[in-house]
């Protein structure tokens, strides 16, 4: 089959083998060392979670979190729903694992609220939860224009910032139903490499962890072409779409191999990695599980060091320690958080080599 029509049926068909999960399941944070969950109280049969001081509920799950924020909303305006949603984080670093698909939300509900008027929905701070909120509302944006080729050169204008930009990328997948190809095309317009990397890591983002609200994405993937290419459609890609196709693509592996109740995925995904050698995408794919790794577990700094530290190889290990602190500055923004993670590393190699990374501008979500 044609690489084109590859990537099309895959971008369309994506889900079958558990990113529909992803979606939806109710995660809960890991306490124990080795990953395993903590079961809520059970009273006849049904699980019990007692309300915070704050009415706030002891664990939070994605729908909870979720429902919460959406209320918030619609009885006040994006400004108080994103706060809480900044609180939350901070105070429950484990939300982090489904804080930026509940933003993109926020965004597409704020876009239609305000009746398309972008320059109002992100006159509200933006920045939690990686600029979730700003990535929704443009993909909502850019689903509703007539002419996305030209309003996707116009919408971060004038600042063009990275993380609008990014979200670009989101939003391609949504005009183009899905279809790979279609949306590469949408993100060349940049002209500008940079800008075009910058939106093809929206792009695969999209592709490997879509949106709730997203069935296309959710739709049945070909688990035969999963089967013969691991890495698929990664390394049918144009050169200069790779990298993000190889960082991201491990989101996908970590979903589809149920990482909330296996903690042991992680270092099995770093060895999937190895798949990528041939084509050059080993390194960025091992960057994109120390990221992941680091984003589940982000109250577990340490546990994601020596995640990293399963790896056979120096270069691997390298890589995925490059991974797992970019995520850990991009959630982090304050000068010190690349120094507190790596104080908190007891691996010396690790350590060592998170000390070299935290040189690192950490830009990926």
């Amino acid at each position: 089959m044609h690489p084109r029509v590859f990537a099309i049926v895959t971008a369309v068909l994506l889900g079958a083998l558990g990113l529909g999960a992803l979606a939806v399941t109710d995660w809960v944070p890991s306490a124990t060392p080795g990953g395993g969950r903590v079961a809520p109280a059970v009273a006849g049969g049904k699980a019990v979670t007692s309300a915070s001081p704050t009415g706030d509920p002891a664990v939070w799950t994605r729908s909870t979190l979720r429902n919460k924020l959406m209320a918030e909303m619609a009885a006040t305006d994006p400004g108080v729903a994103l706060a809480d949603l900044d609180r939350i984080t901070k105070a429950k670093p484990y939300t982090v694992r489904f804080c930026h698909p509940i933003a993109h939300e926020l965004g597409h509900t704020a876009v239609k609220r305000y009746n398309y008027d972008f320059a109002k929905v992100l006159s509200y701070p933006h920045d939690t939860c990686a600029s979730g909120y700003l990535h929704g509302a443009v993909e909502e944006m850019l689903a509703a224009s007539t002419d996305p080729a030209a309003d996707l050169l116009k919408l971060c204008q004038p600042q063009m910032s990275g993380p609008c930009v990014h979200g670009t990328g989101h939003g391609t997948m949504f005009v183009t139903k899905q279809n790979v190809p279609a949306a590469r095309d949408l993100c060349s317009k940049y002209g500008s490499q940079s800008r075009i990397i910058t939106c093809s890591e929206g792009l695969f983002m999209q592709l490997f962890g879509p949106d709730e609200e997203d069935e296309n994405a959710k739709a049945n993937l070909p688990a035969d072409k999963l089967a013969a290419e691991p890495l698929y459609p990664c390394p049918e890609q144009p050169a200069l779409f790779q990298s993000a196709c190889y960082f991201y693509a491990p989101t996908f592996y970590l979903s589809s191999h149920d990482y909330p109740n296996h903690p042991e995925v992680y270092a099995q995904a770093l060895k999937w990695c190895l798949n990528a050698q041939a084509n050059g995408g080993a390194g960025d794919c091992s960057r994109g599980v120390g990221s992941r790794t680091m984003k589940y577990n982000l109250d577990r700094e340490d546990w994601v060091g020596q995640q990293c530290a399963s790896a056979a190889d120096a270069w691997q290990r390298k890589s995925c320690v490059d991974g797992m602190v970019s995520y850990y500055t991009v959630n982090y923004t304050d000068s010190g958080a690349s120094g507190r993670l790596c104080a908190k590393l007891t691996n010396e190699e690790i350590a060592r080599d998170c000390r070299s990374s935290a040189r690192l501008s950490g830009s990926l979500d």
